[in-house]
């Protein structure tokens, strides 16, 4: 066991350095816009951008819920068809030659480019549900190509072991299928959950003003109306929801995994 005192040093040794190198660029910002007096319209300074997170919180903390929301719905689709259809792939070579090519098309397409024909498909009525399937397009395939790999490093030693005690089809997949590909998905995942949120806001960019209420559409009227701080704040408040989904999985992964890691 490691001491308790030992493993706070620890994290204050991982968590400290980032932090005083933060405050201190923050300080070094704050400085050089003052010093050179450079106008708010070009890089408002870290003071101002506080303001608007005073000013106008309430409205980017709600906005931020929302893109978050979409976030996390487009992610819980691209697990569950990611998953889906890659242990499709691991029962049939057949299916895999036949999708797989589709799903690298999907993936190798820009979502830019693909994002006005989904909003125009799907309607203007179900804005939500475009911007949902376009955070999926762009969360898809990493959970797909990690999955995959997973199951397909299954050792061929145990797999003639399995099948040498008659095992099931359930069995298989829940005592050697499952245990294997676990890192390779909680990996994808980790992509995921970046990609997810960059397709929700690329989402948000496309569809303007005709129904979305994200930090993207908040980011777009700010810019409209040169509100650079409140800019600054919508960025912010999107790096930490990508920084927190990160964490969160990384959290998940060595909890997850931490019997095996002990091993």
């Amino acid at each position: 066991m490691i001491p308790r005192t030992r493993m706070i040093r620890v994290r204050a040794g991982r968590i400290l350095p980032p932090v005083i190198l933060l405050l201190a660029l923050v300080a070094v910002w704050e400085g050089a816009v003052h010093y050179y007096a450079v106008p708010r319209f070009v890089l408002p300074a870290p003071s101002a951008i506080a303001g608007a997170f005073v000013t106008d919180g309430a409205g980017l903390f709600m906005a931020a819920l929302a893109t978050l929301k979409v976030t996390l719905m487009a992610l819980a689709a691209a697990f569950a068809s990611g998953a889906l259809l890659s242990l499709a792939f691991s029962l049939s070579r057949t299916v895999e030659r036949a999708l797989f090519p589709f799903a690298v098309l999907l993936q190798v397409t820009p979502i830019v480019s693909i994002a006005p024909l989904v909003l125009i498909w799907v309607g203007i009525d179900h804005v939500e549900r475009a911007l949902v399937i376009i955070a999926w397009l762009a969360a898809f395939f990493p959970i797909l190509a990690n999955m995959s790999a997973g199951l397909r490093a299954v050792d061929a030693d145990l797999e003639d072991l399995f099948r040498l005690y008659g095992a099931s089809g359930p069995q298989r997949f829940w005592l050697l299928l499952w245990p294997t590909a676990l890192p390779f998905m909680l990996a994808g995942l980790k992509v995921s959950a970046g990609l997810a949120l960059i397709g929700a806001v690329v989402a948000e960019f496309v569809a303007g003003s005709g129904g979305a209420t994200g930090l993207a559409w908040r980011l777009l009227e700010a810019g409209n109306r040169l509100q650079i701080e409140k800019m600054f704040a919508g960025l912010i408040l999107l790096a930490v929801i990508g920084v927190g989904l990160f964490f969160a999985f990384s959290a998940l992964e060595a909890y997850l995994l931490r019997h095996r890691r002990r091993s």
